[in-house]
């Protein structure tokens, strides 16, 4: 059974950054998406980031209109681990954050992840 395990939230002021991490355990996928989700209270959990891994090689990678320039997903060497860097934070960042994965996939559709991790809050404060 796959599972996935975030972290790297925490809090920090506005304009500064983070780097969350999400580790992949017990997959054997060649194909598959890993996506960055977010949750703010009160509002609708959105698709933040997304990348295709097609047998370890990362690729299609798409952001949401609201990080782009500011956000970086990442996929390790290892194939084992995910990462989000994320830049110029401001305060509509904050939120719960959730990496997420779809295998033995051959594109990344916001709505066909299946597989969550249990989340990480990122905070800023202005």
């Amino acid at each position: 059974q796959v599972q996935l395990m975030e972290s790297g939230g925490g809090s920090v002021q506005a304009g500064g950054s983070l780097r969350l991490s999400c580790a992949q355990f017990g997959y054997t996928y060649a194909r598959y998406c890993l996506g960055w989700f977010r949750q703010a209270p009160g509002k609708e959990r959105e698709g933040v980031a997304s990348l295709y891994s097609d047998f370890g090689t990362s690729s299609a990678t798409t952001y949401a209109d609201s990080v782009v320039g500011r956000f970086t997903i990442s996929q390790d060497d290892t194939i084992t681990a995910m990462y989000l860097q994320m830049n110029s934070l401001n305060a509509e960042d904050t939120a719960a954050y959730y990496c997420a994965a779809r295998y033995s996939i051959r594109a990344c559709h916001w709505d066909e992840f299946d597989v969550w991790g249990q989340g990480t809050q990122v905070t800023v404060s202005s």
